[in-house]
């Protein structure tokens, strides 16, 4: 449960939703919002950057001051100095006046930087310089001027990776990153997800004054489960899709239904959790999904490890040669026999359709006990090997194996984008990196 605090700036700010690590994100802005330090926000397009940068604004000293939001990499690369710095007349074909720039026009307020990773190398030197300083001279002009700007950053890109790769500066990115805020992703927000599909179903029936749909159980655990790439935008508009051309029927959406909806649905689900809650901090998270990863494909494996054993016993138990290939694998079925009421044939015991026959001389005369038609009966003086724990042993064995064949098998579907291929697995890109390098595997 969020402190008051932090409900209060849900409802102000219209915030829906209740997942920890939301919630910790909201305590790091109201934290923060009362300095001046600059803000680095992290997280995937469509997560909701934009609002904390609203938040962060709006709960400082500077509220009453302006702020602008920019989009970085809507700005052509020729003219971004110009919008963000200013020029002066004559610096440039076109430049016909003086004009103010962004950082010039917001003196006293906050600047909002979106996709910041997009900002060419020579103005993000001129960024550098007004964060340190607060100084900017203007394009074409040699006048230094002085700006009080709060800078507010976010992109949807990992800055270190861009550093490595020379495509951002070292410097900016430690001075940018002064108080780092992790927007979550919309898939890692459990029961957030109905909470905000209900709540955009019902804001578009209001709005066109139609009733708002309702999901069935089953649809909203699929609807749950889905990998959401595009994350609060495309539920949104998959809410408005859903309400304005299933809201005729008037009856609960199925998963027969949702699934139209739901774009690329089998390749874009992910594990359920296993382990409730999600885990605090980066590195936590990233271990979860890790572990949700491991579970699930041990899971499978003794699942259909079990299935393949029930199967292969009751063809065994109808084929007139079974019982030289059960003395064969002696032990093999031992670790479902309790489970399933299955008992293995006795070496020297024929397989019967019918009731279990008395064979002359066998047993001092006497029918086995607890004979029943269909069941065939063991020797209780015979010798039975225990092999189920070299069973166990061989599938933990192979679970290595098995999750290195996941993972290149989702490269391959994903062309090599390890983006894709970790959203499908549904683990974080850095855990598919160090994946990838444990595991030896060649990328094309």
């Amino acid at each position: 449960m969020a402190n008051p605090e932090i409900q209060s700036i849900k409802n102000r700010f219209g915030i829906i939703g209740n997942a920890p690590a939301l919630n910790y994100a909201l305590n790091i802005a109201l934290q923060v919002a009362a300095t001046d330090l600059t803000v680095l926000i992290t997280g995937e397009s469509g997560s909701g950057k934009e609002s904390f940068s609203k938040i962060i604004h709006n709960l400082s000293s500077r509220k009453h001051g302006p702020f602008i939001a920019i989009n970085c990499g809507a700005i052509p690369e020729g003219t971004i100095d110009s919008e963000l710095f200013g020029h002066v007349k004559g610096s440039f074909t076109g430049a016909i006046d003086d004009r103010k720039g962004y950082f010039e026009i917001t003196n006293g307020g906050t600047i909002f930087l979106d996709e910041i990773a997009e900002m060419p190398i020579g103005t993000q030197a001129r960024l550098l310089r007004v964060l340190e300083n607060k100084e900017f001279i203007r394009v074409g002009s040699s006048k230094v001027q002085k700006t009080d700007v709060r800078v507010v950053a976010a992109t949807n890109v990992n800055l270190i990776e861009a550093v490595q790769r020379g495509k951002f500066r070292e410097d900016l990115y430690y001075r940018l990153n002064t108080v780092p805020i992790a927007v979550p992703p919309l898939r890692e927000r459990g029961s957030d997800i109905d909470m905000l599909f209900r709540k955009f179903t019902t804001d578009f029936a209001e709005r066109y004054r139609i009733t708002p749909v309702t999901l069935t159980p089953e649809a909203r655990d699929m609807l749950i489960s889905y990998n959401f790439p595009g994350n609060i935008r495309q539920l949104k508009n998959i809410a408005e899709q859903i309400q304005i051309l299933e809201a005729e029927h008037k009856i609960p959406i199925a998963p027969s239904i949702l699934v139209k909806y739901l774009p690329n649905y089998a390749s874009s689900t992910r594990s359920m959790t296993l382990l409730g809650g999600p885990a605090g901090g980066a590195n936590g998270a990233d271990s979860f999904n890790e572990r949700e990863l491991l579970y699930k494909i041990l899971f499978d494996m003794r699942r259909d490890v079990n299935d393949l054993k029930k199967l292969v016993l009751k063809v065994l138990n109808n084929e007139a040669y079974g019982s030289d290939i059960l003395r064969e694998h002696d032990g093999l079925f031992s670790s479902i026999e309790a489970e399933n009421g299955f008992t293995k044939p006795h070496s020297d015991t024929k397989l019967l359709p019918g009731p279990a026959q008395h064979q002359p001389g066998a047993n001092n005369g006497q029918a086995l006990p607890n004979s029943s038609p269909g069941i065939i009966q063991i020797s209780p003086y015979d010798d039975v090997e225990d092999i189920a724990h070299e069973t166990a042993e061989d599938e933990s064995l192979s679970l290595e194996q098995k999750e290195k064949e996941m993972i290149i098998k989702a490269l391959q579907r994903s062309n090599g984008k390890r983006k894709y291929a970790a959203q499908a697995l549904g683990i974080s890109e850095r855990t598919l990196y160090r994946k990838i390098k444990q595991y030896d595997i060649e990328e094309e």
